[in-house]
């Protein structure tokens, strides 16, 4: 298979599952257990993105200015500071340590 038909394929079935989620009855949705379940799972995923782009580079991992910079991000998040503030200061931290020499 090449990958323009694996990614084709890949498609279509993300396109049948999406459309199967509107024949669930959504009393099997808004009850506490799913709905549990649905809101985990979206910070799983976003955290494992997070992960991913702070710590990856290919097959690798790498420890960088990235991550100090999210740390600092999760420290004022944690503080409850606005989005544009967390933002801000952890790409002040990150290019501060670059700037000083810490690329890799």
């Amino acid at each position: 298979m090449t990958l323009w038909g694996a990614i084709l394929l890949a498609g279509c079935i993300v396109l049948v599952l999406k459309l199967a989620g509107y024949l669930v009855p959504s009393e099997w949705v808004e009850r506490p257990r799913p709905a549990r379940i649905t809101d985990l799972l979206t910070v799983a995923l976003l955290a494992s993105l997070v992960a991913v782009q702070a710590l990856g580079s290919g097959q690798a991992l790498v420890v960088d200015a990235r991550l100090p910079a999210v740390l600092v991000a999760a420290v004022l998040l944690w503080l409850r500071q606005s989005f544009l503030v967390v933002v801000v200061a952890a790409a002040v931290v990150a290019a501060l340590l670059r700037l000083l020499g810490w690329a890799t």
